[in-house]
């Protein structure tokens, strides 16, 4: 099949299966009172996500998943498994224990779609690695963000159906990826199981730049994309007359994102990579040490425009550091690299959501926010590298 139809199907499948992501996230409210969760279920049932999905990467790193096998069909069978787990959501007797449950399930086999899909982008392309990253992240973000969509314009049906939609749309998705996608000519199979391969490219100070400016950018993004919702309710609360759709604001605010994804990669072919990265992280940054002053200002106007530039910043240098750890990682050894980064990710993710989840429980101040800042300035040092290798 040509390489032309072959991005669109794996941003497109990409997307689909990524809606799991945040899957109840988009319901949060009607799971909160239909099985009598209290409000910190909100940070709990999104970490046991990320746990689940550290676990899995954990897992796929250690056994080299995506390099002994086809990418492809990696990728389907964990589509399956998973919208399986997040189908379960809609069972009448759930207990706060299921449903943890359930979400840590859906999050492992989750970890044979995200990475497992960039892995495949680099198996077809070898020049412009980062616009193409940049399609594929933003399908992820559109992913993430569907569910507030699909919360926010139900057209009368109930979250069950969102669910269930949700699930088939993965399913979807997973096929699409099965049939019309086989391994890419740059796929560099490794036929051996190497527990120690995800630690060769560790040992590569480059490689360490480029993964340690990413893990800045995580212990950022999802705390943010978490609590997008919650900063709105109470803005809400707070100003009685607004007619703000909290639903539909969450999905711009976080669906913008794939829009700057988009843009960064096709900035990176013409800048340096690394330099786009570093912009991006750069303003992110600075969002989150204004976010106390923009937060507390009776302008809702001010509000919702600062968040959704904050959204798009937040994860427009997320495929460019995708990019570079491609570049810089051991080529037989690419996916691991891949998913090994997103384990440790996605592990400081859950220290940042539930640091916030707890002190938003605790003192509700919209200073809170500029911990995130630790992060990018962090992800800033490490990146400030000159020896990095970027196109």
């Amino acid at each position: 099949m040509k390489s032309k139809i072959i991005l669109p199907i794996i941003v497109f499948s990409q997307f689909c299966c990524t809606s799991l992501w945040f899957a109840g996230n988009g319901v949060m409210a009607v799971l909160i009172s239909t099985f009598d969760l209290n409000e910190s279920a909100l940070g709990h049932l999104t970490s046991t996500v990320q746990l689940g999905f550290i676990c899995g990467t954990l897992v796929f790193a250690l056994l080299t998943i995506s390099d002994r096998f086809s990418p492809s069909k990696v990728f389907f069978f964990c589509a399956l498994i998973a919208s399986l787990f997040n189908l379960g959501t809609i069972l009448e007797n759930n207990s706060l224990t299921t449903l943890l449950t359930l979400k840590y399930c859906t999050g492992f086999f989750l970890a044979g779609i995200y990475p497992v899909g960039m892995k495949i982008a680099a198996d077809y392309y070898d020049k412009g690695l980062g616009k193409s990253l940049g399609f594929l992240v933003g399908a992820l973000v559109l992913g993430t963000a569907f569910p507030h969509l699909l919360k926010g314009y139900s057209f009368g049906f109930s979250w069950q159906y969102v669910i269930i939609f949700i699930s088939l749309l993965a399913l979807i998705g997973g096929l699409l990826m099965l049939l019309f996608v086989p391994d890419g000519s740059y796929r560099n199979p490794s036929q051996k199981l190497k527990l120690n391969a995800w630690l060769k490219n560790f040992k590569n100070s480059k490689f360490r730049s480029v993964a340690f400016g990413y893990f800045g950018h995580m212990w950022e993004l999802y705390a943010f994309w978490t609590f997008v919702p919650v900063i709105l309710s109470i803005y809400k609360r707070n100003h009685l007359e607004s007619t703000l759709n909290i639903s539909l604001w969450s999905f711009i605010i976080i669906g913008v994102g794939g829009l700057s994804c988009a843009l960064g990669g096709y900035l990176s072919s013409i800048f340096k990579t690394k330099k786009v990265a570093f912009t991006a992280l750069l303003l992110s940054c600075i969002c989150c040490l204004l976010s106390p002053f923009v937060i507390s200002a009776n302008s809702e106007f001010i509000l919702l425009s600062f968040l959704v530039f904050w959204g798009m910043v937040a994860i427009a240098d997320s495929p460019l550091f995708s990019t570079l750890v491609a570049q810089n990682a051991i080529p037989k050894y690419k996916g691991t690299a891949l998913t090994i980064v997103n384990c440790i990710g996605f592990a400081i993710t859950i220290i940042s959501i539930q640091l916030l989840n707890y002190l938003h429980l605790k003192y509700n101040s919209s200073f809170l926010y500029m911990i995130l800042a630790l992060g990018p300035i962090l992800g800033l040092i490490a990146l400030s590298r000159k020896s990095i290798t970027h196109d």
